[in-house]
C-alpha cells in the first residue's frame, strides 16, 4: 500500500510552532496549492491545505519559513477525527511531512533572512573556486 504526497505552494501565514507535553516540537501551516486549470471567469483557483511537521524538521520551519514562502513538501495523507467541546464529531485531514524544502530564498528583512540555511553554514559550500580559464563555458 502506498500513502505519499507531494506539494508545491506558498504559506499563507507563519507557522504555528508548539510542543507536546513530552517536549516534541511539532509546527503546522498552510499550504496554498494551484489548481492546474482555470475556472469559468479564467482565473486559477487554489487549495489550501494544512500541513503538520514534526520534531527538528518543525523547528527548522517555524525558524526558517513564513508568509509566501515557497516550499515543496513531501508526506503522507492523515485523516482523523475528534469531537468539539459541543458534542459534534469533526473530521480533518492533513498532510504530515517527511520533508519540506525551501524553493525561495527569504524577502529582505522577512522570516529566516538573517541566513538561508537557518543559521547552520551553507551545506552546498561557498561555491567553486576555479580559475576563469578552467570553466567549460
Amino acid at each position: 500500500m502506498l500513502n505519499k504526497v507531494i506539494l508545491i505552494g506558498r504559506l499563507t501565514r507563519d507557522p504555528e510552532l508548539r510542543y507536546t507535553a513530552n517536549g516534541v516540537a511539532v509546527a503546522t501551516f498552510t499550504l496554498a496549492v494551484d489548481r492546474p486549470f482555470v475556472n469559468q471567469q479564467g482565473q486559477r483557483e487554489a487549495d489550501f491545505i494544512r500541513i503538520v511537521v514534526w520534531q527538528k524538521l518543525a523547528e527548522i520551519c517555524a525558524n526558517n519559513l513564513g508568509k509566501g514562502r515557497l516550499v515543496a513538501v513531501e508526506g503522507r495523507l492523515q485523516v482523523r477525527s475528534y469531537d468539539t467541546p459541543e458534542g459534534q464529531k469533526r473530521q480533518v485531514s492533513e498532510v504530515v511531512a517527511e520533508n519540506v524544502r525551501f524553493l525561495d530564498w527569504p524577502k529582505e528583512g522577512g522570516k529566516g533572512s538573517a541566513a538561508p540555511f537557518g543559521g547552520e553554514e551553507d551545506p552546498f559550500g561557498s561555491g567553486f573556486d576555479l580559475p576563469a580559464d578552467d570553466l567549460p563555458f
